[in-house]
């Protein structure tokens, strides 16, 4: 699961999406949670854009907007058989830029959060999308993709966010190519070091958004890449 990430202009993020091929400055986002509108970039005809999405998907068929169920993330092992994600995987797939994430682990009887984020770059999360249109008008919606968590990371949390890399992104993208619901790019492992770190609880309160909230206090841990 990943409930809350964040969005800053800074040359990781910069480098992110011209690999991406898109030429937009974001703007930042602290403690974004779902429901909240996040960067999306998708592809639209053979161009690539970036668009505000909610965070939280709203299938095309779905009778109306509600959140009765927890549609912000999206198990990869389910994505070809369930209804919700069937056609968006087939046809409707994007990627959520973030700077970090922020992930809880429990310790000592209550729930730390923890700023994850890979020194000197950007995450590119997996994502799908859909556009749902009714009386109040149309609405693009996503959600991102997990997996089950690579070993190093089980004691945060048993699920992260599918975070793809290089030629990975392209694949992803391209939604003439079919993708199996156990490809390569969805395994358990880190591509790329982590670093996590500690923050205050005050962050839990998803109505606050000073860039404060993501300093840290206590000591980092890196997790090291997968060997190749």
């Amino acid at each position: 699961m990943c409930g809350r990430f964040n969005v800053i202009d800074n040359p990781g993020l910069q480098a992110l999406l011209r690999d991406l091929g898109v030429d937009i400055k974001l703007p930042p986002g602290i403690n974004l949670a779902p429901t909240d509108a996040v960067p999306l970039v998708r592809e639209t005809g053979e161009q690539r854009a970036v668009e505000a999405a909610r965070w939280w998907l709203t299938p095309s068929w779905a009778p109306r907007v509600e959140q009765k169920y927890a549609m912000f993330n999206a198990r990869c092992e389910t994505l070809a058989s369930s209804k919700a994600w069937r056609h968006p995987f087939r046809q409707q797939r994007g990627i959520m830029p973030m700077s970090s994430f922020i992930e809880w682990r429990t310790q000592n009887g209550s729930k730390q959060p923890w700023l994850i984020s890979s020194p000197g770059r950007a995450l590119a999360a997996a994502a799908l999308w859909d556009v749902w249109e009714g009386e109040e008008g149309c609405l693009l919606s996503c959600s991102m993709v997990t997996t089950a968590a690579a070993e190093a990371f089980t004691p945060w949390h048993h699920r992260m966010p599918v975070l793809l890399e290089g030629e990975e992104c392209d694949r992803w993208l391209d939604n003439s190519q079919p993708l199996g619901a156990d490809d390569n790019l969805f395994r358990s492992e880190l591509k790329f070091a982590w670093q996590l770190e500690p923050l205050s609880t005050a962050i839990n309160r998803s109505g606050r958004h000073e860039p404060q909230l993501l300093d840290s206090v206590g000591e980092a841990v890196v997790l090291e890449a997968a060997a190749s």
